[in-house]
């Protein structure tokens, strides 16, 4: 018998769907993971949505930093994704990336999609806030989600230790108060982010001029 992984193609109706979390620190390999599963899937003839919410190129499309992108439906708020899936003949898994910027009430819609419609769903995205608070979309995952996956992907604080968090910066110093979601990447912009050490996140330190690590 094969077994069966998370890249692994498999046919309609050949099991039972899932709902699979993937979570990790920025620059960990998430959006690379979904295009390379949608690809997988794809290219067995099964059919699938590809959503996002927020991505860093500013438009409905998932990109990674490694020079990937695909295409992709943006979900606002007030998108219904039971609707939004029963609507096309037929679909046989999601691709949700950024799936942490998603309503609560949009998560529970994905294990609708799992439970009563037999549609797999694949999310991911980040599990905690600059503040390192979980977001409530993320949080709601972890709930409900088969399968929660925290990627390997080694992702390095500027001090050489595991990166683990990810740290607001503004103007130059990490920001501890503010909204939520503010939309920003690793580069060298006015608002920008960057993954730190737990004790490096607690402490504020950014390294050596502040630099992205």
């Amino acid at each position: 018998m094969t077994e069966l992984s998370a890249l692994s193609a498999v046919p309609s109706g050949a099991r039972n769907a899932v709902l699979k979390f993937y979570f990790g620190p920025m620059d960990c390999g998430k959006s690379t993971l979904a295009l390379q599963m949608n690809y997988n899937h794809g290219r067995q003839g099964r059919r699938g949505l590809v959503l996002t919410k927020h991505d860093r190129s500013g438009g409905p499309k998932v990109t990674s930093r490694i020079g990937l992108g695909l295409e992709a439906i943006e979900v606002e708020d007030s998108l219904d994704l039971v609707r939004l899936v029963t609507s096309h003949e037929r679909i046989d898994y999601l691709i949700c990336d950024e799936a942490c910027f998603y309503t609560v009430e949009q998560i529970e819609q994905l294990a609708d999609l799992v439970d009563e419609h037999g549609i797999d769903v694949y999310a991911f995205g980040l599990a905690s806030d600059f503040r390192s608070v979980m977001f409530p979309g993320a949080q709601r995952l972890f709930e409900l989600a088969d399968e929660v996956c925290r990627l390997q992907v080694e992702v390095l604080c500027w001090c050489g230790r595991p990166g683990q968090l990810n740290a607001r910066v503004v103007g130059g110093v990490l920001a501890r108060t503010g909204e939520q979601v503010v939309i920003g990447d690793t580069d060298a912009s006015p608002v920008r982010y960057q993954v730190l050490c737990r004790r490096h996140h607690r402490s504020g330190q950014l390294g050596e001029g502040g630099d992205p690590a």
